[in-house]
């Protein structure tokens, strides 16, 4: 029986984006399949080996058995102001491709700059 957890959660998000990529061909769901995928990663690595009843590493802990690892949330604080920059720039250059093309259609933007160059 599968267990519902953040690993298991996680998995099924990461594989929502993967369909969002392959099964959508707007941009702005490709950008938004993109950041699902990342978010997936996020809860992983965060979900990944925790214990029940363990406590952040904060104040006091020599009383406590279990210290939760900080090494993995430090990482993905990181991970996700990368994400949002590559969010950022994705929009950006979704941007200029509409204003210059006028469509949100990946296909249609590529028959167009076939034609357009």
């Amino acid at each position: 029986m599968i267990s519902i957890n953040g690993e298991s959660i996680s998995i099924l998000l990461f594989f929502v984006g993967v369909y969002g990529l392959i099964a959508r061909r707007n941009i702005i769901k490709s950008i938004m399949s993109i950041s699902i995928m990342q978010v997936a990663i996020i809860l992983y690595f965060i979900s990944a080996n925790t214990a029940p009843g363990s406590v952040p590493p904060i104040g006091d802990v020599a009383q406590t058995l279990q210290v939760a690892d900080p090494l993995p949330q430090a990482l993905m604080i990181t991970d996700i102001v990368i994400g949002i920059g590559v969010t950022a720039a994705s929009l950006t250059m979704f941007i200029h491709l509409y204003h210059r093309f006028g469509s949100t259609n990946w296909q249609k933007v590529m028959k167009k700059r076939k034609h357009h160059d």
